[in-house]
């Protein structure tokens, strides 16, 4: 009504080209312009697919000023497409600014939603997906990954990372160190022709790896197993009641009271309440 344009967030292949959306292609034939991470990456995917619509760099380090003069566009009634070198744009690739902006100014943004290397790797990775946290790419230097790392190990939710060819080994010595135990999925270059997935702990693939250095080739997403769940508070009552039971049955009501608190840490008058209530 406003005659404002329309800002489409398109989700692109991240390897195989037969996973663009008919809609996508369409939103991308018929926008006025689009906005591309780079700009030489996605000539081949609209050479493909026959698409001549105009496009424009929108990266990291032109996004600040580029917000300004996309908006500006849309405000003159021009659509525009934002589209990541591969994959859903917007997940751990720029663009955020743009949709914060444009919602603040009432302009609509509209997804079309498509392929996501992270939600591709979790679908077939094996472990609890109803509750996931996207982590994106860990920090470059080992000691920061380590703390990062830490800061995630008693988290009750799958773990879904990005890392990249150069540090694929320095990761998994890091998981090795902080959680060996943990059941992880390696996805490699999903949909392309070396497409690999691997399943073990972090010492299990950091082998396989080793062995063949074409597996450390390529773009890679993690998919880490949860943490295992501690005893619950209700488990420990039901456990110190246990214990105070049975020495009940062999000790005098003050002995057993006594053992059963500096075994458990719990308060003797409490103890000793229940333990009457027992006899």
């Amino acid at each position: 009504s406003n005659n404002q344009g329309v800002i489409y967030v398109v989700a692109t292949p991240i390897g195989n080209l037969q996973d663009l959306s008919p809609r996508a292609q369409q939103m991308l034939a018929e926008v006025n312009l689009i906005a591309a991470e780079d700009t030489r990456h996605s000539q081949g995917l609209l050479k493909h697919f026959n698409i001549p619509t105009p496009m424009t760099s929108y990266h990291e380090h032109n996004e600040e000023e580029k917000t300004l003069y996309l908006l500006e566009k849309v405000r003159q009634g021009l659509n525009i497409a934002i589209i990541s070198d591969a994959g859903t744009p917007l997940i751990s690739d720029p663009g955020y600014r743009i949709i914060a902006k444009a919602a603040a100014e009432g302009i609509r943004v509209v997804p079309i939603p498509g392929p996501c290397a992270a939600i591709a790797a979790l679908s077939i990775a094996g472990v609890p997906s109803d509750k996931f946290l996207f982590i994106g790419f860990l920090a470059a230097k080992s000691t920061n990954r380590k703390n990062e790392l830490r800061s995630y190990k008693e988290i009750l939710y799958t773990l879904v990372c990005y890392e990249s060819t150069h540090r694929i080994l320095e990761t998994l010595t890091d998981l090795i160190e902080i959680m060996p135990e943990r059941h992880i999925t390696i996805a490699r270059e999903l949909t392309k022709t070396f497409e690999t997935i691997l399943h073990g702990t972090a010492v299990e693939l950091y082998e396989i790896l080793t062995k063949d250095p074409n597996q450390q080739k390529g773009e890679f997403v993690l998919v880490i197993s949860p943490a295992e769940k501690k005893q619950s508070d209700e488990k420990v009552e039901i456990t110190t009641e246990t214990l105070l039971t049975e020495l009940l049955a062999e000790l005098p009501l003050k002995k057993a009271v006594n053992l059963t608190a500096k075994i458990t840490g719990q308060r003797k008058n409490m103890l000793y309440e229940r333990a009457l209530q027992i006899k």
